[in-house]
């Protein structure tokens, strides 16, 4: 079973998409809004990252914030927005690798589907 870290703003959500991930198979870490990303991923030792904020700008942060640390510049990283257009350009823009996107409105199983291709197959550049 696979440790991912969910970082999610909204409570209902992060619980809604915990109880998804873990009967699709991993194994959840769930957490709020965290600046400790880089943290909270050494600490559990996870696989990949889910980013859900409301605001894409709090998940571009936390990605930058996480892919500062030398430990995770290449741990998968799935970002769920409502703005995919600004999100793909803002990526790009960074050169961002093992990403992907999930537009909102989501589900637990296009989620899961994006942690399987970034994790079984390596990742994918945005």
């Amino acid at each position: 079973m696979q440790r991912v870290l969910l970082i999610d703003d909204t409570p209902q959500i992060a619980e809604l998409l915990t109880f998804g991930l873990r009967d699709l198979g991993y194994e959840v870490i769930p957490s709020g809004y965290a600046i400790d990303v880089e943290h909270l991923a050494a600490r559990y030792e996870v696989a990949a990252v889910v980013l859900d904020c409301a605001v894409y700008d709090s998940s571009e942060s936390l990605f930058d914030t996480l892919r500062e640390d030398e430990r995770h510049r290449a741990l998968p990283v799935v970002i769920i927005t409502d703005t995919p257009d600004e999100a793909v350009a803002s990526l790009r823009a960074r050169q961002a690798q093992r990403v992907l996107l999930v537009p909102k409105p989501f589900t637990a199983g296009q989620v899961a589907t994006a942690l399987g291709q970034l994790l079984d197959v390596g990742g994918s550049e945005v």
